[in-house]
């Protein structure tokens, strides 16, 4: 089937880069791109005039959040209620899995149709394993898998595994507990998923290894993965360099600091994607400045959070300092809302107070990164890029609601007047995913209702698992009292 979009304004690629088209069309054919430029004089069987929008690659989200937000609960919390937002040490001997796997399928139809309304078309994602028993397992991404193909996302997908969990003990002090054999059984059931997506034979189902936090990982476990990812030839992604804590740890536990644990048990030479990448020798909190570990990342990949970031009082030191040192840089949303318009401009934003100047990160580099830098972390340059033999890959996003105001640079204007719910229409692999603002097949109002009761569920579990045996309603007081009425 040969279909064309009509629109405004089209990111288009051209001699390597993207280039601004007006008033453009953008044909494709099944599964590939025909044709991207002014006038297409041959015949289609579907034409569809988006006018006033911009049309642009399909937004690629490496950090996509895969769960009910947790968010809204542990991104501002006190010294006192932190502690209580993770497992007590007695909870680790007697941990469950919160949710049934028929309400964990639901958490996840959840999360990816929000992504789809975001305009995502690719994603790998990420879920907190402090609701599950331990970690992720194959059933639940083999579910995952199914649902993905049914919205008609691509994902690079597969569960995640460990071989410890972060704890506080009765005395306040974190802690690490580890169960080597599940960091084994876990690495195991990846590996079965591997095979499982090589059965499934879908371009829009890949497959990736999906560790947890370095510092819930053991040597052994890290080397046996980067020799797996070797041998089957698929990514990494480990969420790494994201916080003092992390380093203090891996120093305490193996004498190192992350960034030479990566690269001792050779995951450096793998295909690794590594968000959030914040701490390394240049950041104000270690030694201020570049001591080595930029050029020793070369090769990774650092999926870039700024939204996430800033919400939990960290940023990039800098996003200006890793692309000039040639780092390649992709994003990610990791929490909600999946918006990569937000991220973006909250990420050009950050980087002017990083670095004391107004054109510290512009906005194209973002989107380049947002597009481009996905496709390159994932070894896919038939992505994130409109032109003739790419895959069908694309977003579209309204540029004329009066909210939205007057209108310079399209894509200037859609990062800081827009959001990601700008978004009408998106194409993956050729197949229609968002149309009008909707996904075709899914009940937003029921799923909506569906997520409040699951988030109901999801917060309550989190007085078990208080150190000091608090109540969900101690560790999430409102912002105001509520409100009483007056006597009689």
């Amino acid at each position: 089937m040969r279909t064309r979009w009509r629109a405004a304004h089209v990111l288009a690629h051209q001699d390597g880069r993207h280039v601004l088209l007006g008033d453009g069309e953008v044909v494709w054919e099944d599964d590939t791109l025909l044709y991207v430029g002014h006038r297409w004089d041959g015949a289609v069987d579907e034409d569809i005039d988006l006018g006033e929008h911009l049309v642009m690659p399909g937004l690629i989200d490496l950090d996509a959040l895969a769960d009910i937000d947790h968010l809204l609960l542990d991104s501002w919390a006190s010294p006192d209620r932190g502690p209580g937002l993770q497992w007590s040490h007695a909870y680790a001997g007697r941990s469950r899995d919160v949710f049934t796997p028929a309400e964990r399928s639901a958490v996840r139809e959840y999360a990816l149709v929000q992504l789809a309304l975001h305009g995502i078309t690719t994603y790998m994602p990420i879920a907190s394993e402090v609701h599950s028993s331990w970690a992720e397992t194959f059933d639940e991404f083999a579910d995952l898998a199914a649902t993905s193909r049914r919205i008609g996302l691509r994902g690079y997908l597969g569960p995640s595994y460990r071989s410890g969990v972060n704890v506080v003990r009765p005395d306040g002090r974190r802690d690490i507990v580890f169960d080597e054999e599940r960091g084994r059984a876990g690495l195991r059931e990846a590996e079965r998923f591997l095979d499982h997506v090589e059965q499934l034979d879908d371009p829009l189902v890949r497959a990736a290894l999906l560790p947890c936090r370095i510092e819930t990982l053991t040597p052994e476990l890290l080397r046996a993965t980067a020799e797996l990812a070797l041998r089957r030839d698929v990514p990494v992604r480990l969420h790494c360099l994201q916080g003092l804590q992390e380093r203090e740890a891996v120093h305490r536990l193996h004498d190192c600091t992350p960034l030479e644990l990566l690269g001792s048990t050779g995951l450096l030479d793998t295909r690794l994607l590594v968000p959030h990448g914040l701490v390394i020798d240049r950041h104000p909190d270690v030694h201020g400045e570049d001591r080595g570990d930029l050029a020793a990342l070369a090769g990774v990949s650092v999926v870039h959070c700024p939204q996430t970031s800033l919400r939990y009082g960290s940023v990039l030191h800098s996003f200006g300092a890793y692309r000039r040192a040639g780092l390649n840089l992709c994003l990610g949303t990791d929490s909600f809302p999946p918006d990569l318009i937000r991220g973006m401009d909250v990420g050009v934003h950050l980087a002017k107070v990083v670095d004391g100047r107004a054109d510290a990160a512009s906005a194209e580099a973002y989107v380049e990164a947002a597009t481009l830098g996905g496709a390159r972390a994932l070894g896919r340059p038939d992505l994130g890029r409109l032109a003739p033999g790419a895959r069908a890959d694309l977003v579209a996003f309204r540029l004329d609601d009066l909210r939205d105001g007057v209108l310079d640079d399209p894509v200037r204007t859609l990062l800081l007047n827009g959001t990601a719910r700008n978004a009408t229409h998106s194409v993956v692999n050729g197949r229609p995913v968002l149309v009008d603002g909707h996904v075709p097949g899914i009940d937003t109002d029921g799923l909506r209702r569906r997520a409040q009761s699951l988030f109901a569920t999801m917060r309550a579990a989190y007085g078990e698992r208080d150190v000091r045996g608090r109540t969900a309603d101690e560790l999430f007081p409102p912002t105001f009292p509520a409100f009483v009425d007056p006597a009689p």
